[in-house]
């Protein structure tokens, strides 16, 4: 009963979160759209160049606290556990993580500038106010993915792609012109985003002063308590090892998940000599937005299921965790399968009318990025479900190994057409990635707190 409800609450927050990050995702596009036909093709490689150094860095830095609020306050909100420890602990994590880019930043900003820039302090700076901003919007972002607050979670990625896009649209019909006004929408989207962090805190409050518990609710989570062993309505440790144990898996996964998403355009700016780097590494960034923007989508679905896996891995609910895990894989073959045809069938005409330029998009890469992506996301499935189950090390191995794999193609593959390369190891390195997380998901099996077909009954009778 108690798994039924929570499923069904999975099932809205998902709909309510997909289709304000699906709209986010469409403007995203139109950033990128906006900025490929303003500037010129250089200028928009940088721009490129800035957006996956921004967010390698911040989905590395701080999507581990942000998954590790969601798995804890769920986890917690089941067992209805009291206190604010786990939120202390995470922001402490999440100031030292900040801290220690800046320090890097500074340190090591003449190569960061010269190097990656080609000598633009504008777009350095971006950078460093972009990524320290981040750090405020994921920890907001985790809060609210645990807390079931997903409408004020969509409005704030939402935000954050129109003020984005703003600025792109500014150089777009002549308000204002450049390279750096389009660079500045990066660092100014996570900043104008936090404005509903003032609704979250105030219904926090709000709520933690009432009371956050029905009868029932409170019933459950004290049998929860009581079958774990613990002390009814007690606060279970949370250490400040216990969160950067799991974060330093999480930031593990982060980074080979970015490897997979940004090391494409990275290594063949790097690997290219001169302008012909920057164009060509914006031309693979725009065949990598095949597997990006549905990341966009699927987010709402990553960011609902790790609380509701969490709480039915805390109720000890195999079935309906199973049966969750299978329905989102068969939506996301689906999903992938309609994309792929799509490619197949108009995809290098799609590519030229969105992003225009001299290069041309090839039919077969196109498909094998779209079969790629259903792998990659069926892969982010599977780990949402092993860090539900708290099998993040050894999912933390899962990626390692395979963005090994895809880096280590990348730069001894030996193909002569450098984005061919970016499309096939893209793809062979996400079937890896998926055949190992599934085996480990397979030989896995949910910890029971107690038995799902007694607590929740039991709960509702005691409650009433």
């Amino acid at each position: 009963m108690a798994a039924g409800g929570d499923r069904d609450g999975y099932g809205r927050g998902a709909a309510v979160l997909s289709v304000g990050i699906g709209i986010t995702g469409l403007v995203t596009y139109a950033y990128f759209a906006l900025a490929s036909h303003s500037l010129t093709e250089a200028e928009y490689g940088r721009i490129t160049l800035l957006w996956s150094a921004v967010f390698v860095t911040v989905c590395i830095l701080y999507r581990p606290v942000e998954q590790l609020l969601s798995r804890t306050i769920a986890d917690r909100a089941a067992r209805g556990a009291a206190g604010d420890r786990h939120l202390r602990v995470a922001a402490t994590i999440q100031l030292a993580l900040g801290l220690a880019f800046l320090a890097g930043a500074l340190a090591f900003r003449d190569r960061i500038e010269d190097d990656l820039f080609g000598g633009s302090a504008e777009l350095y700076w971006t950078l460093v106010v972009a990524v320290l901003a981040y750090a405020v919007s994921y920890f907001a972002r985790g809060f609210l993915a645990g807390s079931h607050r997903f409408g004020l979670y969509g409005g704030l990625v939402f935000m954050e792609a129109v003020s984005r896009a703003l600025f792109a649209l500014a150089v777009a019909v002549g308000i204002a012109s450049g390279q750096s006004v389009v660079a500045l929408g990066i660092a100014a989207a996570p900043i104008v985003s936090l404005a509903v962090v003032p609704w979250a805190l105030r219904r926090h409050v709000a709520r933690t002063a009432a009371g956050d518990l029905t009868p029932a609710e409170a019933a459950e989570a004290r049998l929860l308590d009581e079958a774990a062993g613990g002390e009814p309505g007690g606060e279970p440790e949370f250490t400040l090892a216990h969160g950067s144990g799991f974060a330093v898996a999480v930031l593990a996964i982060m980074a080979a998940e970015q490897t997979f998403l940004n090391a494409g355009p990275l290594i063949v700016n790097a690997t290219v000599e001169g302008a012909e780097g920057a164009i060509l590494a914006g031309f693979t960034f725009n065949v990598l937005l095949i597997a990006r923007a549905p990341l966009q989508l699927f987010q709402a679905v990553q960011t609902t299921i790790l609380p509701h896996l969490t709480r039915l891995t805390a109720l000890g609910a195999g079935d309906p965790f199973r049966r969750s895990v299978n329905a989102t894989l068969l939506a996301i073959a689906a999903f992938a399968g309609c994309v792929a045809l799509a490619m197949l069938a108009i995809g290098p005409w799609l590519m030229d009318t969105v992003f225009g330029g001299d290069l041309a998009y090839h039919r077969l890469g196109l498909v094998l990025i779209s079969l790629g992506m259903g792998l990659y996301l069926a892969s982010a499935t599977l780990n949402q479900a092993l860090l539900a189950r708290g099998l993040a090390p050894a999912a933390a191995l899962c990626w390692l190994t395979s963005a090994a794999a895809f880096v280590g193609f990348l730069l001894f593959g030996g193909l002569d057409d450098r984005v061919l390369q970016v499309e096939i190891g893209y793809s062979a390195a996400a079937l890896l990635l998926c055949a190992l997380l599934l085996g480990l998901y397979h030989r896995s099996h949910p910890p029971l707190a107690a038995p799902a077909d007694t607590v929740a009954p039991q709960a509702m009778r005691e409650a009433s």
